[in-house]
């Protein structure tokens, strides 16, 4: 079986001893060529190569940036390509392997993936799209994008992305937001129009994301064999955005609010702004838009397992 194995030397968990051994058992079962990554894009243009000389099998170590990545030059001529994807947890994160059921312990992952690609152990899912952008787990408009932003900033400050670091940063930006802000956000889907939008997070799987080994359930019911999911808040001000925080921690339920919007199994919606705004996708700062249309793209890739 013919496969590529991408490495993404940032990760935020890879250690060079763990992925070596991850390598060498994979290159002992498989006709293995192994690649890391120099600059951001580079996932996009091996998965492309990968999928023009008919791979059987695509491996990433890292996050879920990586994987987005891969997943975009995998499909980068359409949906349903004969090369699959295996991912190996890498980041802090990790919420595609995760929500796959993969072990987010990556010797452990290794040996489980491994099992699988022999055994030709696998499942179809879904994507979302945004704009001509492929994802797998989550996207935001506004407030989620910019903490994104800002976690960024710190990373390349030097400072390692954590789970406390994460929570404190998004609970800073709440309430900044709260105090500063008017709502941007308008959501259209079909004849259905709601405007004076602060917060819009969109799903493909749940959970959003993880603090730790926390999951955290903005929308309880997405799903990577249903539409997409959107979250989006109406009211932003201090004693909101420090409930929103903790409800973050503990909601497993969609919230009853009048001021919290929750979209299941759409299938197109668009987000528009009045002025350029943070956007983000699976994890990755993506500069700012005014607009983005999503959809919903059933069997758009298989995975293993």
């Amino acid at each position: 079986m013919r496969a590529l194995l991408i490495v993404n030397p940032q990760a935020t968990t890879t250690s060079r001893r763990m992925t070596d051994l991850v390598v060498h058992a994979y290159a002992d079962a498989l006709q293995l060529e192994v690649v890391t990554t120099q600059h951001r894009g580079h996932g996009i243009e091996l998965a492309k190569q990968a999928r023009e000389a008919d791979l059987d099998v695509v491996i990433t170590v890292g996050g879920d940036g990586i994987i987005n990545e891969v997943v975009n030059g995998l499909i980068a001529e359409g949906p349903a390509p004969r090369t699959q994807l295996a991912t190996l947890p890498g980041g802090s994160a990790n919420v595609f392997a995760r929500a796959l059921g993969i072990p987010n312990d990556l010797v452990e992952a290794g040996a489980h993936l491994l099992e699988g690609i022999k055994q030709g152990r696998n499942r179809t899912i879904g994507l979302g799209r945004a704009n001509d952008r492929w994802f797998t787990v989550n996207a935001g408009v506004g407030l989620d994008a910019e903490v994104i932003a800002a976690m960024e900033h710190k990373r390349r400050r030097g400072r390692k992305a954590s789970p406390s670091r994460y929570l404190t940063t998004m609970a800073a930006t709440m309430i900044k937001s709260a105090r500063n802000r008017v709502p941007q956000l308008t959501l259209k889907q079909g004849e259905l129009v709601v405007d004076e939008v602060f917060l819009s997070l969109v799903q493909n799987t749940t959970p959003w994301t993880y603090l730790g080994n926390w999951p955290i359930h903005m929308c309880p019911a997405a799903d990577f064999n249903a539409g997409l999911d959107l979250f989006g808040l109406r009211k932003i001000d201090v004693p909101t955005a420090l409930q929103s925080t903790k409800r973050l921690l503990v909601q497993r339920k969609p919230s009853a609010l009048s001021s919290v919007i929750s979209w299941h199994d759409q299938q197109e919606f668009t987000i528009s702004a009045l002025k350029p705004m943070a956007f983000q996708i699976d994890g990755e700062g993506m500069g700012e838009v005014t607009e983005v249309r999503f959809a919903a793209v059933p069997a758009a890739l298989t995975v293993v397992v």
